[in-house]
């Protein structure tokens, strides 16, 4: 009981005296009455006063004791619980942080000197103890400490009601356990990433060290066989994490061995989890000295083992264990288990079958981009793809007729394996595209169409088709270059012009309008047409390569990247890795880093020679003796005989349906080209000759003789041309195309 005065909380003069006595409620707690000193009403006798407090301290439920000013026990309720059966002669005159054993003396005397010191009372603190009759576990206490004292008189000591919430305690930590299972397992389509959520959400709210195990298979993407694991089947260490940073559990990526028979083989085999004990006498640890001997070591004393099961297949295990609390696991932490891992196990099937997905989706990216440098006698060519996840980020260097070259990158938006089909198809396009001689502008034209179409396809996809609400957009920059007069013609879908290094090391950006996206219906696209000079470089790349290094501005990387380039004595290969790592960081990128470097050259006089022809039929016998002549210089006489007769045909099409000037040009490089050109921008068609007819079979003839024939428009007029493999020896027939 307390009696006395204070100071109104407005400031005003001491209120009247207060009589401040503790009552017992009909649930068991500790309530505090108040009363007026003079309310006569509400006062009680002496006597009712002691027996009231006989009751709390020897029969009520609800932990109350009190302290002298040094802290030691003064009084003591020995019937609540965790006190049941002891006495006061042991415990009367001794520090409450020695009796109750707290977890944080320090804290509970510093807060019991502040209440005495203050005035000001605590309510409702949670408190961790071992109480003496159950000194093997850990309690949790809520705690309201008050002052003694009378009237204005000295500090008597303090009274603390302290109610075992340990049981509400613990649930509302398994709550909050599985509202953060709920939350950040699963948030990625990771295995490892998924495994270690787990790890991170059970310690150490739930367990001192917490171990994934899965099979190889779910990491790999593949399917997983149904049923229980009978056998020694071999895991892999996903994810571990330990309260203690014990080492054991901070290992990751071994392989995993479960010998048999121990309780981790009996949840693999029945699909059950397991509450095991563990003390001196366990005898299954025998059958795995290696991991009996790391859990005696961490100072296991309790664990669940739990197979992570979907569907009746077994994905992987996980394993939980107690060590430096003495709590032992119950079975409502083994109801909170049974719910983690089956969450996990639904998570770590998304994941799988996404890894499948994003491995097939990863395999045929690589089959449809081009393989190696296809450099040639055009340019020497190297390139860098460096893949967001699955994206649709292109490159290709074709090789076009007359030893010209065609160079091309691109992205598709979006990622997955649907992304990775388009570009393939967007590709095969450009390839198509390129062997009908288009130039760039025209080509992104009708390239621009067959997006066009293909979005059209996809929206007309069955509504429940996640495809038929993504858009299809794509950009894309096409460059061809003629090493035979050094000319370069470009046009950009959306993509960022090329940057052009001189011989001389420096570098520019062309005047190449964007233009629109490929799938869009707005301005029509532009080429852009210039001369370089041996040796030039010409540099297409994608916003992922200069976005790469988000530590810097876009305009630096840029220069950055201009001036690795201007090292022009460098070989392409060095200079394509310099720039690299100049402008690439190691996080992986948002989008498809592309690069593709080319390194121009030009044919001189030993591999090309141009003739014009005089428009006289007779001329047609000079221009086949200046072919085989000049196939004799470079060695290849193998070639004469078909070279004539291509000669002879062609020449005299062009002489009797053409239109001057006409001439003949050989090229050798890694095929043998002849190409006749006139003013005339009609071309000749193949058409099968019936057995009277006197004409129409000429280009049958050359079909026939050459490996690939076809027909390119110029601005001057029209290329008609043919290409051979390369024959050194007379012996050799020519090779027909079936």
């Amino acid at each position: 009981m307390w009696r006395g005065c204070g100071p109104h909380r407005s400031g005003a003069a001491a209120g009247p005296d207060l009589r401040v006595q503790p009552l017992m409620r009909a649930d068991g707690a500790v309530a505090w009455g108040v009363w007026a000193a003079g309310n006569h009403g509400g006062e009680l006798d002496d006597e009712v006063g002691t027996a009231l407090l006989e009751v709390l301290f020897t029969q009520a439920p609800t932990g109350l004791l009190v302290v002298d000013a040094d802290l030691r026990i003064q009084r003591i309720n020995t019937a609540s619980r965790g006190m049941r059966g002891t006495t006061t002669d042991g415990l009367l005159g001794h520090p409450v942080t020695e009796v109750l054993d707290m977890s944080d003396p320090e804290g509970v005397e510093a807060m019991t000197r502040a209440v005495l010191s203050t005035g000001v009372p605590v309510l409702d603190r949670l408190v961790r103890g071992r109480p003496p009759v159950e000194a093997g576990s850990e309690h949790i206490y809520s705690v309201s400490v008050f002052r003694l004292q009378e009237g204005n008189g000295p500090v008597l000591g303090a009274v603390a009601s302290l109610t075992d919430v340990t049981e509400r305690e613990q649930g509302r930590a398994r709550a909050t356990v599985r509202e953060a299972a709920r939350k950040k397992i699963g948030r990625s389509l990771d295995v490892i990433t998924t495994c270690r959520e787990l790890a991170d959400v059970a310690v150490p709210e739930l367990a001192d060290i917490a171990v994934v195990d899965v099979l190889d298979a779910v990491v790999r993407g593949n399917e997983p066989s149904l049923g229980p694991l009978i056998g020694d089947e071999p895991m892999r260490r996903a994810a571990s994490k330990s309260a203690t940073a014990h080492p054991r559990a901070s290992s990751g990526g071994e392989t995993s061995r479960f010998p048999f028979p121990t309780p981790y083989t009996q949840s693999l085999n029945d699909l059950e989890p397991r509450l095991v004990a563990l003390d001196k006498s366990t005898t299954w640890l025998a059958a795995d000295p290696e991991r009996g001997r790391a859990l005696r070591e961490a100072g296991v004393q309790c664990m669940i083992v739990a197979p992570v099961v979907l569907r009746g297949a077994v994905l992987g295990m996980a394993s939980f264990y107690r060590s430096t609390r003495t709590d032992p696991f119950t079975a409502d932490d083994l109801v909170l288990v049974r719910e983690l891992v089956a969450l996990t196990a639904v998570c770590l099937d998304n994941a799988r079958r996404f890894t499948r997905e994003h491995t097939i989706a990863l395999t045929l990216q690589r089959h449809l981009l081009p393989q190696g440098n296809a450099s040639q006698a055009a340019a020497e060519v190297a390139h860098f793809h460096r893949p967001a996840e699955v994206s649709g980020g292109w490159f290709d260097a074709i090789p076009l007729s007359s030893a010209r070259l065609a160079l091309t990158v691109g992205d598709v938006a979006g990622q997955g394996i649907h992304t990775a089909t388009t570009m393939g198809q967007l590709r095969t396009a450009i390839n198509a595209l390129a062997a009908l001689e288009l130039d760039p502008d025209e080509l992104l034209a009708r390239l621009n169409d067959t997006v066009i179409r293909l979005a059209a396809e996809r929206s007309a996809l069955p509504p429940a088709d996640p495809l038929r609400d993504e858009p299809l957009r794509a950009t894309c920059a096409y460059v061809v270059y003629d090493p035979l007069t050094g000319e370069c013609v470009m046009a950009c879908a959306g993509y960022p012009p090329p940057v052009l290094v001189h011989p001389d090391g420096t570098s520019e950006i062309p005047d190449v309008p964007r233009g629109p996206s490929l799938g869009d219906e707005e301005e029509p696209f532009v080429a852009a047409r210039m001369l370089l000079a041996p040796g030039s470089i010409i540099a297409l790349y994608n916003d992922g390569f200069l976005q790469g290094n988000c530590t810097t501005s876009l305009e630096t990387t840029r220069n950055r990247f201009r001036q690795v380039l201007s090292r022009r004595d460098r070989p392409l290969s060095e200079l394509r890795d310099e720039a690299v790592y100049a402008v690439q960081a190691a996080q992986r990128p948002e989008t498809d880093a592309v690069l593709l470097l080319a390194r121009t050259r030009i044919l001189n006089e030993d591999h090309a020679v141009t003739w014009t022809i005089p428009p006289h039929p007779e001329e047609v016998a000079s221009a086949r003796d200046r072919a085989v002549r000049q196939l004799a210089d470079w060695n290849l006489t193998g070639n004469s005989l078909a070279t004539e007769i291509i000669v002879s045909e062609l020449v005299t099409n062009a002489l009797r349906y053409g239109t001057p000037p006409v001439q003949l040009r050989l090229i050798k490089d890694r095929v043998l080209t002849c190409e006749v050109s006139d003013a005339s921008p009609a071309a000749p068609h193949l058409r099968h000759a019936r057995t009277l007819d006197e004409g129409g079979r000429g280009l049958f003839i050359v079909a026939r003789l050459a490996q690939h024939w076809g027909t390119r428009h110029t601005r001057f007029g029209k290329i008609i041309w043919t290409e051979q493999a390369l024959s050194q020896h007379d012996d050799q027939q020519p090779e027909r195309r079936s």
